[in-house]
């Protein structure tokens, strides 16, 4: 009996006019090749980028997919993965006969991002040993949904519980506040000798280099480069697939979660 070949991953990414970002998606989706041979790999983006999320699914299914399972790129559960994404993915499914996607997870919150920021913070010069007496700015692109802020902020109160930071303060490129450089200047209001900025952003682009700017603006005393092709990111991007049912789950030690489009 000849057993099925996996499903495909696709990874969704938002895309961006900056070319950096759909260099750093490739190098993302390269490492995760290297994590799973025998199962396709496939990149589609929402907008700025090619090929979109319907030319990518188009491609698995002529190269003979019917099982797909779309892993959003995203650190947090907004409105591209509540609306944008499903809304796409059905439309794929309705044009394609025969074919099931289902949708992953987002990649946040998880141990393996807090794990790739700290080793960029230990990258940008920071001193993990010295963490009882460093505050770091958790800085993310940023978002109108409450519930994406409210887990970003939760996700900062746990980072510096679990990892004994001085202090953890989040902060927003865009839709909310503080931004980076009003958190970076309210640590030093509360007397914290060393402030580190670590941008929660995967690839860099127009909001990650305003978190820059607010970091260097306001004195930051380090700053992270974005996760890029992290291989903590990489493992993440698998276990969603897994978890949604794209792999062998015998040692995984949780049951499948995905949403069926």
């Amino acid at each position: 009996m000849t057993t099925p070949p996996p499903p495909s991953l696709l990874v969704v990414a938002h895309g961006s006019r900056d070319r950096r970002h759909a260099a750093t998606v490739s190098a993302l989706a390269a490492r995760v090749r290297s994590l799973a041979p025998g199962t396709r790999v496939a990149v589609g983006y929402l907008d700025f980028d090619a090929p979109s999320v319907d030319r990518a699914l188009t491609g698995l299914y002529a190269a003979g997919a019917r099982r797909v399972v779309a892993v959003p790129l995203l650190l947090a559960r907004a409105f591209h993965a509540k609306a944008d994404i499903p809304a796409v993915l059905r439309a794929s499914r309705r044009r394609l006969p025969g074919l099931t996607i289902r949708q992953a997870d987002v990649l946040g919150p998880d141990p393996l991002l807090l794990a790739a920021l700290e080793r960029r913070l230990g990258l940008a010069g920071v001193r993990l040993a010295d963490r009882a007496d460093t505050g770091v700015v958790l800085a993310s692109a940023g978002s109108s949904d409450p519930e994406a802020i409210a887990v970003f902020a939760r996700t900062a109160r746990e980072w510096r519980r679990t990892a004994g930071w001085c202090a953890v303060r989040p902060a927003f490129a865009s839709g909310s506040r503080p931004t980076t450089a009003d958190a970076v200047r309210a640590l030093r209001a509360d007397g914290v000798r060393r402030v580190a900025v670590a941008p929660c952003v995967i690839a860099p682009g127009r909001l990650p280099d305003r978190i820059l700017a607010g970091a260097r603006e306001a004195g930051a005393d380090a700053v992270a480069a974005p996760l890029g092709a992290a291989p903590e990111l990489a493992e993440l991007l698998w276990r969603r697939y897994a978890s949604a049912g794209g792999a062998d789950l015998a040692t995984a030690g949780h049951a499948p979660y995905g949403t069926y489009l």
